[in-house]
C-alpha cells in the first residue's frame, strides 16, 4: 500500500520540528532509499526517503540501516553537493504527494547559495531530484529521457519542471461533499482506501467534516490485514476491523523495514541468493540422474549372466550385429543379449563382464554421491528458508558460510573486518519466567551457540522437521512457559512458521553429538522430548523481539 497525500501532511510536522538540519552523511541502502544522518533539533535524527514503487515514504528513522561497500553515482552527487549543508524548511505542494526540501550551502568559492531537494512520492514515479538555485536539474534518482516523457524530461541540465497541482479542493478547508463525485475525485490528498474508510464512516452516521478533524487531531499509524495485505492510515480503520496502532514514524519503521530488508539483502549480497539457487537447482538437477544411474548399477547381474550365455554357446561371429537371442542356462529362457556390432563374440563376452565388474564395483560409489547430494540439498533448502528471514548481518554470516565452504570466491578488494568481529552474532532474549535464552539465525549462528557457548545442563529446543534455529535455554530445568516461549521461538524461527502444530524436539546439551564433516549446525540427538506449538509472533514481540 502506498503513501498519500493526506498521510505526507501528517509527516512533515515530524520533519519541521528537527530544521534546520546540518546534513552529515548520505548513503544509499539499496536502488530505491536515500538515508540522511542529519544533526537538528539539539539531537542526531536520519531522514529515511524510499522511492519504492509499492513502499515510497519519508520518515525520521531509528532502524539501523547496511549500507553497499560502493556508494552509487547519484549518492556521490548528493555528497558533493549537501554534506555539510543544512536543511533549513521544507513545504508540501498542497496536499499532493511531493514536497520539497530548501538546502542552504556554500559553493565552491565560498558564496552561499539554496538549492531545493525534490522528494516525489507517486508510486511507480516516486523520485528524489536536486535542483539548482537556477532552477536547473543537478541530478536524478531515476533519470527519465525525453523519449520517456516528453512533457517532463528529468535530465541532469533539464529544467526542473514541477508536477501539476491537481485541481481538487482542500478537505480540511473545506469539508463540504459532493454528492455528484467521488471523494478521490473532488478532495486532494485522498487515496482510494481513505476514501473507503471516510465513505463507511459516513454511512454509519460520522459527519465529512468529523472525519478530517479527526484526521487533523492524530498523530498515529493504525494498521491492519486485509486480504493478506498490511493496510494502514491515521485514523483507526473501522471499515476493516480490529487494528494495530503505534506512534506515526515508529508505524512506518514496523510495516515496511522487514518487506524493504530483504529487497536490500538482495540488492547488496545478491550474489549469496544466488550461489544458493544455482547450487540448489544443480543438486536437484543431479539427484535423479543418481538414482537412475544407481537403479541401472543394482541390476549389473543381467551383464555377468549375458557374457557367461555367450561363452556357453562359444558364439564367435557377432560383428554387423546389434543384438542376439540365445536359450539361457541359469534362467531357462530365451534372453536377447545386446551386442556391439564391431566386436566378434568373444569381445562382446568380455565387455559384458566388464559392464558388470563396472556396474558392480559404481553401487557403493554412486550411495555415496546420493547422500551427498540429498545432503547438499538440504544444506542448500535451509540456506534459502534461513536467507527469506535474514537481516543484514545474518546475510552476511551466511556469506562467509559460503565462502568457507568453497561455494563462493572472497573479493580481493571486500574490506576485511577484524578478527574479534567474526564470531556469529546470536540472539538473546528473556522468557515471561526471567530465564535468559539465546537462539541463531543461520548455520554459523546455531553452531557457536550449540558447541561453544551452551553448557551441557542447559536445555536445547529445534523442530522436528524443518531446518532452523538453534535455541538454548540457559537454565538446567525450566517451567512450562519457558518450555512453550523456547519452543515457540524454535518453530518462528523455522521453515514451519506458518503452519500450526510444530514438533521441536528438546533436550539437554549434553544429548548432542557433532556429526564429523558435516555442515555447520548439524547435529545429532541423543534423549529427546517432543512438544506441539502454534507459532505466535505476537508472544514474542512481548518479549521484545523484532518479529
Amino acid at each position: 500500500m502506498a503513501l498519500d497525500g493526506i498521510l505526507l501532511h501528517k509527516i512533515i510536522p515530524g520533519i519541521r520540528e528537527v530544521l534546520p538540519a546540518r546534513i552529515q552523511k548520505i548513503y544509499q541502502i539499496s536502488s530505491t532509499e536515500v538515508l540522511f544522518q542529519l544533526h537538528g533539533g539539539g539531537r542526531k535524527v536520519q531522514l529515511m526517503i524510499s522511492c519504492h514503487s509499492q513502499y515510497n515514504r519519508m520518515l525520521l528513522s531509528k532502524r539501523s540501516y547496511p549500507t553497499p561497500d560502493e556508494p552509487g553515482n547519484f549518492v556521490m552527487v548528493l555528497r558533493k553537493y549537501l554534506e555539510g549543508a543544512m536543511f533549513t524548511e521544507i513545504e508540501q505542494a498542497g496536499l499532493d504527494r511531493w514536497c520539497t526540501l530548501k538546502v542552504r550551502r556554500h559553493n565552491n568559492i565560498g558564496d552561499p547559495e539554496e538549492l531545493t531537494m525534490a522528494v516525489e512520492l507517486m508510486g511507480k514515479y516516486a523520485n528524489i531530484i536536486l535542483v539548482s538555485e537556477s532552477g536547473n536539474i543537478i541530478d536524478a534518482l531515476k533519470r527519465i529521457p525525453p523519449f520517456e516523457n516528453s512533457r517532463r524530461t528529468i535530465q541532469p541540465g533539464a529544467r526542473f519542471i514541477p508536477t501539476p497541482a491537481q485541481q481538487k479542493k482542500d478537505p480540511f478547508k473545506e469539508p463540504v461533499i459532493d454528492p455528484e463525485q467521488t471523494l478521490t475525485q473532488q478532495f486532494s490528498g485522498f487515496s482510494p482506501f481513505l476514501a473507503q474508510e471516510a465513505e463507511y464512516r459516513l454511512n454509519h452516521g460520522q459527519s465529512f467534516r468529523a472525519v478530517m478533524q479527526e484526521i487533523e487531531a492524530s498523530d498515529m499509524l493504525y494498521a491492519a490485514n486485509r486480504n493478506n495485505e498490511a493496510v494502514f492510515h491515521c485514523i483507526p480503520l473501522t471499515s476493516v476491523g480490529p487494528c494495530v496502532s503505534y506512534p506515526l514514524f515508529e508505524g512506518f519503521d514496523i510495516l515496511y523495514f522487514h518487506k524493504e530488508e530483504k529487497e536490500r539483502i538482495r540488492e547488496i549480497s545478491g550474489d549469496i541468493f544466488k550461489v544458493v539457487q544455482r547450487n540448489l537447482k544443480h543438486q536437484k538437477t543431479k539427484l535423479p540422474r543418481l538414482l537412475k544411474e544407481y537403479d541401472e548399477a543394482l541390476d549389473c547381474e543381467k551383464w555377468r549372466m549375458y557374457g557367461e550365455t555367450l561363452y556357453a554357446h562359444q558364439i564367435t561371429d557377432t560383428k554387423g550385429e546389434k543384438s542376439i537371442t540365445l536359450y539361457s542356462y541359469e534362467t531357462e529362457k530365451d534372453i536377447v543379449i545386446p551386442l556391439d556390432p564391431r566386436l566378434n563374440g568373444s569381445r562382446n563376452a568380455q565387455r559384458c563382464f566388464t559392464r558388470y565388474a563396472k556396474l558392480k564395483k559404481g553401487q557403493k560409489y554412486l550411495q555415496e554421491q546420493i547422500a551427498i547430494c540429498e545432503t547438499e540439498i538440504s544444506y542448500f533448502t535451509g540456506l534459502l528458508e534461513q536467507l527469506e528471514i535474514a537481516d543484514f548481518t545474518t546475510a552476511e554470516e551466511i556469506r562467509r558460510e559460503l565462502i568457507s565452504g568453497g561455494y563462493i570466491h572472497e573479493k580481493n578488494n571486500r574490506k576485511k573486518k577484524k578478527q574479534k568481529d567474526q564470531r556469529p552474532r546470536f540472539t538473546e532474549t528473556v522468557s515471561p519466567a526471567g530465564i535468559r535464552i539465546s537462539f541463531g539465525k543461520n548455520n554459523l549462528q546455531n553452531d557457536d551457540l550449540t558447541f561453544h557457548h551452551a553448557r551441557r545442563n542447559e536445555l536445547w529446543f529445534h523442530t522436528k522437521d524443518y531446518h532452523g534455529a538453534h535455541v538454548v535455554v540457559h537454565a538446567e530445568e525450566a517451567d512450562e512457559e519457558t518450555i512453550r516461549f523456547a519452543a515457540n521461538i524454535a518453530a518462528w524461527y523455522s521453515a514451519g512458521r506458518n503452519s500450526s502444530s510444530v514438533p521441536v524436539n528438546w533436550c539437554k546439551v549434553s544429548q548432542l553429538k557433532k556429526i564429523p564433516g558435516a555442515k555447520p549446525g548439524m547435529v545429532q540427538l541423543g534423549s529427546y522430548r517432543t512438544i506441539y506449538i502454534d507459532p505466535d509472533p505476537e508472544a514474542l514481540r512481548e518479549a521484545g523481539l523484532d518479529v
